[in-house]
């Protein structure tokens, strides 16, 4: 399975799956797809997504669940106390 962060990234961007899908290139039912992980991208795919967020790939996608970001916040903020 591929796990990805696109429904977050999205919000955080306040990107519809439309927009989203139109800027890309691809239906919005693949947007849907992809962010319940019922849709395996084709690297095009993901070269496109990680363009359109400004991101590397494996900041979007991985093969292990991400861990949830204010887990990872509280771990950095921890570690620096």
């Amino acid at each position: 399975m591929i796990y990805n962060r696109i429904a977050v990234l999205r919000a955080e961007r306040s990107v519809s799956r439309q927009s989203l899908a139109t800027k890309i290139g691809v239906n919005p039912q693949t947007i849907g797809f992809l962010e319940r992980g019922d849709y395996v991208p084709s690297l095009e795919l993901v070269f496109k997504l990680s363009q359109f967020f400004a991101l590397p790939i494996e900041a979007i996608f991985s093969t292990e669940p991400f861990r949830p970001l204010s887990e990872q916040v509280y771990t950095l903020q921890k570690k620096g106390a």
